[in-house]
């Protein structure tokens, strides 16, 4: 590698061996030799490496970025400007030049027994036009607010399932974006955003046919977990949360049908309402499962999401007089299938709110019923198309649709009885009651995770998810287990039509166990 330009800043010698090795390091990035880069860092967990994406700290953890990264972009090493700590510490700020593009890397160097080593690094990359883990297409904006309202300075992030006029919806299969003519008009979904003062910033990636909790889909690189670096984001609203959680977008419009809008919510720190079933109309929407397809947003914060709601759904009757005591009127159920560190924080909640009813409930058996509905009704919608475009979708999507052709009429009408029966017992179980659960059974599984595993961490989240979509309910995730929501989100499920009531009371529970933060 050819030696750049070095610059001691303060005019000080540079130490002994510090410009091999930072040199050094370059050549191994060139090279993606992950071994030596992982010993470039200082071991243990005081290491920290940070980016636009988020932060990562200690070694294990970059170590996992960089062995899924598949190598950095080529680059030349312009200059190496250095700033001499002591004789065993130095800063140094390597400029980068790529496709003619500068960037800075900020090291900060110790020496060590075994040679320099990195402690911290800051990876200073220019912003890229479009970074398409997120969006699909995006502008400044893409489209304009129709008129003032409520929402003026929000802008949306539209999940690639609803028609933006003049652009093409592709549902996350780009091969099904290929057969496509731009649309005429807006989804009504948007349409209500514009029409109440926001701006559309852009059409964000999606899993494909949103039929997927992952986020992780064959046709771009992985969608970042800004809370969780080197894990899943969540889906299948993966880029309306992540261009939400990376402060591109206020809104982002999504839809859940079986936890899309609130498995990324609990995954990435974010607040997200699925709204009641046919609350918000449907035309403009590519479907999956009709009788459980629902929109529904994405926020930072519980007070832009209730915004949203009231703006859309229209404000609640206030009902005056004392607020409710945190822990009155709320059930949960027994045996949810919680990971550890989720059931810790669960536990940890619910003794801060005060006694609440706990019932034995048959989960396994509703969200059996509810898959096989699920299943047959995405059939229903893309089964055709999919079976004259063998091949354009992921092996784990393919699979699920594959299953899903084999469900039969029998085995439709038994689980939609079922599941019926179950909405009917779950109302009378509840009553006016709110059913409070965690959001998802888990933290984020890493992007390594093994599909066997994966398969049993979406089976363990259909399991919670699949509650609201039986009662065809509103629910609302904020991210309220663990310190900013690291354990997961916590879910509301309220009562048909109530969909402001519970984003509210979800506030009010928030500012009782002082974990919300409008800014974060």
């Amino acid at each position: 590698m050819p030696r750049p330009d070095v610059v001691s800043l303060d005019g000080s010698a540079v130490p002994d061996g510090l410009v091999e090795a930072a040199l050094s390091y370059e050549q191994a990035l060139a090279d993606d030799d992950v071994a030596l880069l992982d010993a470039f860092f200082v071991g243990g967990p005081a290491v920290v490496r940070t980016d636009g994406d988020g932060v990562l700290t200690g070694q294990d953890a970059i170590a996992r970025f960089r062995r899924l990264r598949g190598g950095a972009p080529a680059r030349e090493l312009e200059c190496l400007d250095v700033v001499v700590l002591s004789a065993e510490a130095a800063v140094t700020v390597a400029t980068t030049s790529s496709a003619g593009r500068s960037a800075a890397l900020t090291q900060v160097w110790r020496r060590t027994p075994d040679g320099w080593r990195i402690a911290v690094a800051h990876v200073g990359a220019p912003a890229v036009a479009l970074d398409e883990r997120v969006w699909r297409v995006a502008g400044a904006p893409l489209l304009p607010p129709a008129m003032p309202g409520p929402l003026d300075g929000m802008t949306v992030a539209v999940k690639d399932v609803f028609a933006v006029a003049g652009q093409r919806l592709g549902g996350g299969v780009p091969a099904y974006l290929a057969e496509r003519e731009p649309e005429t008009a807006n989804a009504t979904a948007v349409q209500q955003l514009v029409d109440r003062g926001a701006a559309v910033r852009g059409v964000a990636v999606t899993d494909e046919f949103a039929y997927s909790l992952t986020g992780v889909s064959p046709h771009h690189a992985p969608t970042p977990n800004r809370l969780h670096r080197g894990h899943l984001p969540g889906g299948s609203s993966s880029g309306p949360a992540t261009a939400v959680a990376l402060g591109e977008a206020t809104i982002g419009l999504a839809t859940d049908t079986a936890g899309s809008i609130r498995v990324p919510a609990s995954y990435q720190g974010l607040w997200g309402l699925r709204t009641t079933h046919g609350a918000v109309d449907r035309a403009g929407m590519l479907p999956l499962a009709p009788s459980f397809d629902t929109a529904g947003w994405l926020a930072r914060d519980g007070q832009t999401l209730l915004r949203v709601a009231e703006s859309v759904l229209g404000a609640p009757a206030r009902t005056p007089g004392p607020r409710p005591s945190s822990g009155a009127g709320l059930v949960t159920l027994g045996d949810l299938g919680l990971n550890e560190p989720v059931a810790a924080a669960f536990r940890a909640v619910l003794d801060r709110l005060g006694p609440v009813r706990r019932v034995a409930y048959p989960l396994d058996d509703l969200a059996a019923a509810f898959r096989t509905v699920q299943a047959a009704e995405a059939w229903r919608t893309h089964g055709a198309w999919i079976r004259t475009h063998p091949g354009t979708l992921s092996a784990d999507v393919a699979a699920r649709f594959d299953a899903a052709s084999r469900v039969t009429t029998d085995d439709e009408t038994t689980a939609r009885a079922s599941l019926d029966a179950h909405a009917r017992r779950l109302r009378n179980l509840l009553g006016d009651d709110v059913l409070v659960l965690p959001s998802t059974p888990t933290t984020p599984p890493p992007l390594d995770i093994e599909p066997a595993a994966l398969d049993s961490v979406r089976a363990a989240t259909t399991r919670l998810t699949s509650v609201a979509g039986a009662l065809r309910a509103p629910a609302v995730s904020a991210p309220l287990l663990g310190p900013r929501g690291v354990a997961g989100g916590l879910c509301l499920v309220g009562t048909r039509g109530d969909d402001v009531s519970v984003v509210a009371r979800m506030l009010d529970l928030a500012a009782e166990l002082e974990i919300d933060r409008t800014e974060r």
